[in-house]
């Protein structure tokens, strides 16, 4: 799920303010904002406006454009992270039809076995099957 802007900015918030061993209350206090409103804003639940984004900053002692560039890798990140997840996953084995008899000279490849020659396997002779003289003759005995 993608990240919203305020949840990036509000998080930044969080991790800066709380690196510099600050409280929400002193922080609010010296941007002169709420401390419920600031915590909303640290969780993403409402989108701050410009006026009140530098106000905290400078509560902060950080520059506003430090503030936004951490937001922004913060929403890079979630965006690398859901377009990995979107890919579609190869599935892993053999189709029927990739089956074959393996050669001498034929190699694996693959991230398992890369370069390490496959020996190829002797077949398997069958069972002997009774023949029917046989059986009529164990019916016989039993």
């Amino acid at each position: 799920m993608a990240v919203l802007m305020r949840e990036a900015i509000g998080g930044s918030l969080r991790r800066m303010r709380t690196a510099r061993r600050r409280t929400l209350r002193d922080v609010s206090r010296r941007a002169r904002v709420s401390l419920g409103y600031l915590s909303e804003v640290e969780r993403g639940r409402k989108e701050p406006s410009s006026e009140l984004l530098a106000a905290i900053c400078d509560a902060l002692d950080v520059a506003l454009s430090d503030l936004l560039s951490d937001a922004a890798e913060t929403l890079d990140a979630a965006a690398a992270a859901d377009a990995a997840a979107a890919r579609p996953q190869r599935l892993v084995g053999l189709r029927h039809m990739d089956l074959r008899l393996a050669g001498a000279e034929d190699v694996v490849t693959g991230p398992l076995h890369p370069g390490v020659p496959l020996t190829p396997v002797a077949p398997v002779a069958p069972a002997p099957q009774p023949t029917p003289s046989r059986v009529g003759a164990v019916r016989a005995a039993a």
